[in-house]
């Protein structure tokens, strides 16, 4: 004779689940300045004429704020990212794609967040 198995129900969610970025790990969450998703980053490499030239005014590692400047209009830009953006140095040329929000230092790709 066997003895029947009493299925538990599955927990209850009792905390909104955060991103590990915010411990300190790498970014868990594509949503906006977060990780970098692959179709963000494919839709964003085929289209080349939205990207944007500007060089970087300032950014704070601590926060992720990165302020950066277009080259052509001269328009400052805060964005803010949780994966390593904010690490690049003053004075660093980057590009930003307008319509994916996608920020590329050299190879790099981030993930960014306009505000």
């Amino acid at each position: 004779m066997s003895t029947p198995h009493r299925r538990l129900p599955p927990p209850a969610v009792r905390e909104r689940a955060a991103c590990m970025c915010v411990h300190g790990g790498s970014c868990s969450s594509f949503a906006p300045g977060h990780a970098l998703h692959l179709i963000q980053a494919r839709l964003s490499s085929t289209t080349p004429s939205e990207w944007v030239d500007a060089i970087i005014e300032s950014a704070d590692a601590e926060t992720g704020v990165v302020s950066l400047r277009t080259i052509a209009e001269a328009e400052r830009i805060m964005l803010w990212n949780g994966a390593g953006a904010a690490r690049v140095a003053s004075g660093t040329p980057v590009a930003l794609h307008g319509r994916y929000d996608v920020l590329a230092v050299g190879a790099l790709r981030f993930n960014v967040l306009r505000y």
